[in-house]
């Protein structure tokens, strides 16, 4: 089986991060990736705000190209894709340039369990798929951001609710926000734009973590995972 395609955009200046973005798919498919794929599309419009908007400030970013589109049960495709490019990372930029994982749906899971290793600063997590007993305490150590649709359908929001609750039970350091709109996220686009950026820039330490961000993380449940936005 071929390796995952990285789209990589280096940053302007000296490298301060690096934000990796982990398109979603489906359950079950050894299929690769649609060109045009909408969660894909969708992901790469995620990558080219940060892109235009970080960048300057030392942001360099890949963008993950899933070898098969599924999830697929025990092999976890998706997530051991989102692996390999940290490991590509850290080959190339060495093991001190901080990453964070940005991922919708599918593409959210993955990031989230790939979210243990020691290079990952942060992960955001749109809309994710967050099944029922998805771990949570290898994330312990890292800022974990999540943002769901209240009217999602498709990976109801009341999935990533139970995962935040598990995972700061667990003692990790969680904001969850939810917003009007459903799975897509075009609803209140520059709401999602600007909400990876702003976890990209503020758990990196490039700027102060945004307020509204920085107190759901100190809030206690329910209120820190299910403050509006």
């Amino acid at each position: 089986m071929p390796e995952p395609a990285l789209e990589i955009h280096a940053a302007h200046g000296p490298l301060r991060a690096v934000a990796v973005f982990c398109h979603g798919g489906t359950a079950t498919s050894v299929q690769p990736p649609r060109d045009y794929a909408l969660s894909l599309v969708r992901m790469r419009a995620f990558e080219q705000f940060v892109r235009h908007s970080a960048g300057s400030r030392g942001v360099g970013t890949y963008l993950v190209r899933y070898r098969v589109a599924g999830w697929n049960g025990p092999a976890a495709d998706a997530h051991a894709d989102v692996a390999w490019t940290i490991e590509q990372i850290r080959a190339e930029h060495g093991a001190e340039v901080p990453v964070v994982l940005v991922g919708h749906s599918m593409g959210g899971r993955a990031a989230l369990r790939a979210g243990g290793d020691p290079q990952v600063a942060a992960v955001c997590a749109l809309a994710p798929w967050t099944p029922p007993g998805e771990p949570v305490a290898h994330l312990r150590g890292r800022t974990v951001t999540i943002l769901h649709g209240r009217a999602d359908r498709w990976v109801p929001a009341k999935l990533s609710a139970d995962f935040a609750l598990r995972a700061r039970e667990s003692g990790v350091r969680v904001a969850r926000f939810t917003a009007p709109g459903g799975h897509s996220m075009l609803r209140g686009t520059m709401r999602w734009h600007a909400f990876a950026r702003d976890t990209v820039l503020g758990a990196t330490g490039i700027e102060p973590m945004r307020p509204d961000i920085a107190n759901a993380l100190q809030l206690p449940v329910p209120e820190g995972i299910a403050a509006a936005l």
